[in-house]
């Protein structure tokens, strides 16, 4: 094992920190279908770096030729196992959805759903979201950027792990167009305080409803198992809406 971060580096591990942990990449046998026969339709085939969930520093998504033709482009980081962003994809075909998620599992039931959806602007990519925003995407491609539930790690000495840093704001407003959107939300009250204090930390984004204040529940988001989850332990679900200057 390496004992520093340079001897890291040189044998290819990560080093920073990630706001997510290795989990089974097991599908069961719906899954397994869809993404033997389907994968290639939906998940992009991107060069890596480090690991399997990095991204070549050097390479920048083509979006027009990805998708077949130039529209609005919404991206989901953390998409799970699709139901918001394919009935976000459904209900809008004029838009372009990109799904960033790193579990297999999550993106093959994607790709199941949207292969019973019969979808063509939806593509899914495996991989760290942060490298993403920081590289893959053309800055200023991003009409709307979505960050729905993520993983609160709501012990204190976790919290570096949280998806919503100073770091990401910095690299969601590189890759979102001026004037477009970061939509949010979560189910932990503390969560959404930390978020409200690192967007509107930065001077990109502007909060759309006033600083400091939450936005009304998204429309476009569908109802998810999760959420619905949330609701059923007593928590409240709170929407952030950001503009991006």
């Amino acid at each position: 094992m390496p004992e520093t971060l340079s001897e890291a580096r040189e044998q290819g591990f990560r080093t920073d920190i990630v706001s997510f942990v290795r989990r089974s990449g097991r599908l069961n046998p719906r899954q397994q279908r869809a993404w033997d026969d389907h994968a290639e339709q939906f998940v992009l085939d991107v060069p890596r770096a480090v690991a399997r969930t990095s991204v070549d520093p050097g390479f920048v998504l083509d979006v027009a030729a990805t998708f077949g033709r130039s529209a609005p482009l919404v991206v989901e980081i953390g998409s799970g196992l699709g139901e918001a962003v394919v009935h976000a994809a459904e209900a809008a075909p004029e838009r372009d959805f990109l799904a960033v998620e790193v579990y297999t599992p999550g993106l093959a039931q994607t790709v199941l759903r949207a292969t019973q959806r019969g979808l063509t602007n939806l593509r899914l990519l495996q991989a760290n979201a942060a490298e993403v925003l920081a590289t893959a995407l053309p800055e200023g491609s991003v009409d709307e950027l979505w960050v729905f539930f993520p993983d609160p790690w709501h012990k204190a000495r976790h919290h570096k792990r949280r998806l919503v840093t100073p770091e990401l704001a910095e690299l969601a407003a590189r890759a979102i167009r001026p004037g477009g959107t970061w939509r949010l939300a979560t189910d932990w009250s503390e969560y959404a305080d930390r978020m409200l204090e690192v967007v509107g930390a930065n001077p990109s984004f502007e909060n759309a409803h006033g600083a400091g204040a939450v936005a009304p529940r998204f429309e476009g988001r569908v109802l998810t198992s999760f959420e619905n989850k949330g609701h059923a332990a007593g928590r409240v679900i709170t929407d952030l809406e950001f503009r991006r200057l």
